[in-house]
């Protein structure tokens, strides 16, 4: 069986984490890795994460050049950059790449350009691309129609350095129709890689949905699921929101 050729934007603390992943396992094969300066290009993921082998050269955005895709050819984009990271693979699609995409906020006009991109090629977008966080969204969802008339509320953890609101709170309140300004609720503490909590209050019961990330391997886990389900799909916008219902309400194991 062939191996899937994976291209990663993004080579910070999680997207070494996610470059790693892919590294250990045998279905796939990483390409390149792209990052936001010019240290350490022209040199290998692999051996930056103390493999002996030469695998997934490093390049920095700003030389990708016009034809970058069409010399460089992967399977499926994996983006864990930032907000701007799409506007550096616009042509990407014409070079027959499909697209994962984990950034955990965009602005409005970002996710147009995202919709655009799936008129020509399969992308998966989700702000947390982890499998637990989705089944939480699922869960969520489900127990709002059984208890419509709960207090819900939403408590998100991350690292003491983490200055703005997870996204991944904004996207719970966004499909259980809370206004994410009254309740998501932060709390910055020490390393917490991230903890999200739903409580459902009840006259006489409360009931807590909890996700807890323990390591960021749990997002390259998670990105590894998306390229398999995305590697033979047609072109469309997806999410592992949608991907996760769809299992569950099959029966389908997610994990």
């Amino acid at each position: 069986m062939r191996k899937i050729r994976i291209g990663l934007f993004g080579f910070g603390k999680t997207g070494k984490l996610v470059a790693n992943e892919f590294l250990k396992d045998d279905r796939f094969e990483l390409g390149w890795v792209v990052k936001r300066t010019r240290k350490f290009a022209e040199r290998y993921a692999s051996r930056r994460l103390g493999y002996e082998t030469k695998t997934g050269p490093i390049h920095a955005v700003g030389k990708l050049g016009p034809r970058f895709f069409a010399k460089h050819p992967v399977d499926v984009l994996i983006d864990f950059s930032s907000a701007a990271g799409y506007r550096s693979y616009r042509d990407a699609p014409d070079a027959g790449v499909r697209i994962v995409s984990a950034i955990s906020k965009y602005e409005p006009e970002d996710l147009a350009a995202l919709k655009e991109l799936s008129a020509k090629t399969a992308v998966l977008y989700s702000p947390n691309i982890t499998l637990g966080i989705n089944f939480l969204l699922v869960a969520s969802q489900v127990l709002q129609k059984i208890a419509p008339h709960a207090d819900v509320e939403i408590v998100e953890e991350h690292f003491r350095d983490k200055q703005e609101v997870s996204g991944t709170a904004l996207k719970i309140a966004q499909v259980l129709g809370l206004e994410k300004t009254r309740h998501v609720n932060s709390i910055r503490v020490g390393g917490i890689v991230g903890r999200h909590e739903v409580v459902f209050g009840l006259p006489n019961q409360t009931i807590r949905l909890v996700h807890e990330s323990i390591s960021r391997a749990a997002f390259g886990q998670g990105a590894i699921f998306a390229a398999l389900w995305l590697a033979d799909k047609p072109p469309g916008l997806y999410s592992m929101e949608q991907i996760v219902a769809d299992m569950v309400a099959r029966n389908v194991p997610i994990f």
